[in-house]
């Protein structure tokens, strides 16, 4: 009887040892084995980069550069609101300026055991995209893992015919007479945030952080505009993702190593993944809700209406939580943060908030919001998108290769993951010549499409190729009726306590905040 126990104990303890041998093989070819593989096959194809050490790759080198770059942001008086340059590459992106100086434009670094291949060339885009179609770039697996709990499998994330399907079912949401229909809606919710500003100027208090009240704004409108849910269903997701967002990018985590997340950072990634279902619980009983209404009383216009509807082709509800958690995150992460860098930029440059308002009463005269004129604000436009190219709040744009692709010598293998660095090339001296780092809107004058740039590929502030933003035509409408009405209530100055900072925490923003001094017209 002993015996028989006593084998049985064997047995099993045999079996753990194995199963222990098993993961920790596993955990060794992922870490140190495949990693040289692919780093070997790279270098044979001609690419060269900073040295990986596996299984962290680079991330021990981009966590010292960020560090050092955050400790003396928030220490140096040059700084201050005193002396602002827009010379933000090396603040933004530290280790990709260092790296571009030894290695170039294009070369290749490493996330962990995941090799990206980094452009700042856009003749080298050119190349790389053409015949390319939109459907056959990919998404980085990586980020798509990282990034489960926030987008799901939503249109940024989803690929091949799943993304041709998706895109299908959402453009009609975004057509220019849809988004003219919202105008209305946006100026609602915009107006209720200067009432706020009106009342804290009156109580003595000029000094506004707007950065905080124009992303609470913006979500309130896509919170109405998109999906037809009140401001307060809408503000418990936004709490939500925002916290998830400063979870995912805010924390020492480690993006690329497998397993590690889990084994080196649990907490964060448990409070992501908490985050991520109660997120996905709230979404689910605002379509429920939906659901239940009729046809009649539902909006057709919005965003949810339609997905709804589907004209025979729907999402799963898997999907449309996906969808509400891409577009509530992304529908209004782009436009308020454009309006943010631009309420800097004509802080600084108080001589355009004249030049803006000249134009608005030229155009606008004592009107009340009109799309059809609003379009028609050019000066407007080239603020836009002078501000898109020194503070482009996507900084960056993604792609995994799904087939082996040739630049001349160069050859990207199937699966590679892209890094485009837009900051770069938008603040590249060969491209934009030696004002490059100057607001000067009246580049785009007479080049209202790539403002004189050298290279089409050049500027690129909403992506490229067929995936790109899907929402511009909602942005550039919310952008120009909230800066209409700002404008035309308040002029403003940068505050002395106003610290320099930009930082990436997935979008380009002011790491701590934008305080203006504000003064009623």
């Amino acid at each position: 009887m002993e015996f028989k126990q006593f084998s049985q104990v064997a047995i099993l303890l045999g079996m753990v040892v194995i199963l222990i041998f098993f993961v920790l093989c596993k955990v060794l070819y992922s870490w140190l084995v495949l990693p040289k593989l692919k780093y070997q096959k790279l270098k044979e194809n001609g690419f060269e980069g900073p040295a990986p050490s596996f299984p962290l790759g680079n991330i021990n080198e981009m966590k010292k550069e960020l560090m050092n770059t955050a400790s003396s942001a928030t220490s140096s008086p040059s700084l201050s609101a005193l002396k602002i340059s827009h010379d933000i590459h090396s603040l933004a992106f530290p280790y990709f300026a260092k790296w571009q100086k030894l290695h170039g434009k294009v070369f290749i670094y490493w996330l962990g055991t995941e090799p990206f291949v980094y452009i700042a060339d856009p003749e080298f885009i050119k190349k790389m995209s053409a015949g390319v179609m939109g459907k056959s770039w990919g998404k980085p697996t990586v980020f798509k893992r990282d990034r489960k709990a926030m987008f799901g499998k939503g249109l940024v994330m989803v690929e091949g015919d799943e993304w041709v399907r998706h895109r299908h079912l959402i453009t009609p949401a975004f057509t220019q007479a849809n988004v003219k229909g919202m105008a209305s809606l946006m100026a609602e919710s915009a107006k209720n945030m200067l009432d706020r500003w009106t009342a804290l100027i009156d109580s003595g208090n000029p000094e506004i952080n707007v950065e905080k009240e124009i992303i609470n704004t913006a979500g309130e409108i896509i919170a109405k505009t998109s999906f037809g849910i009140n401001y307060e269903n809408g503000e418990k997701v936004f709490n939500k993702l925002r916290s998830m967002q400063f979870t995912l990018f805010k924390s020492t985590r480690y993006v690329g190593v497998p397993y590690g997340n889990l084994i080196m950072c649990p907490k964060e990634t448990l409070k992501a993944h908490n985050l991520g279902m109660e997120i996905d619980s709230l979404l689910m009983s605002i379509i429920e809700d939906r659901k239940k209404m009729k046809k009649d009383d539902l909006a057709q216009h919005d965003l949810l209406s339609l997905l709804l509807a589907g004209n025979g082709k729907t999402l799963s509800t898997r999907e449309l939580v996906d969808e509400c958690k891409t577009f509530f995150f992304g529908g209004h992460e782009t436009t308020a943060l454009a309006l943010t860098w631009t309420l800097l930029l004509l802080a600084v440059h108080t001589e355009w908030q004249t030049q803006l308002r000249e134009e608005i009463k030229q155009v606008m005269g004592d009107a009340e919001i009109d799309p059809i004129r609003l379009a028609c604000l050019r000066k407007m436009g080239w603020v836009i998108n002078e501000v898109l190219r020194l503070y482009s709040p996507a900084p960056n744009v993604q792609r995994q290769t799904r087939e082996d692709i040739q630049v001349d010598n160069l050859v990207i293998p199937k699966g590679t993951n892209i890094w485009i660095d837009l900051v770069s090339m938008h603040h590249d001296k060969q491209l934009w010549g030696e004002d490059v780092n100057e607001f000067k809107p009246e580049r785009f004058k007479d080049d209202m499409i790539h403002g004189g740039c050298k290279h089409k590929m050049g500027y690129l502030p909403f992506g490229f190729g067929g995936r790109m933003c899907i929402g511009r035509n909602l942005t550039m409408m919310e952008y120009k009726v909230v800066l209409f009405l700002i404008l035309t209530n308040f002029s403003f100055s940068i505050s002395p306590n106003y610290r320099h900072c930009p930082s990436i925490m997935l979008s380009l923003r002011p790491t701590l905040g934008l305080p203006l001094i504000l003064q009623p017209l």
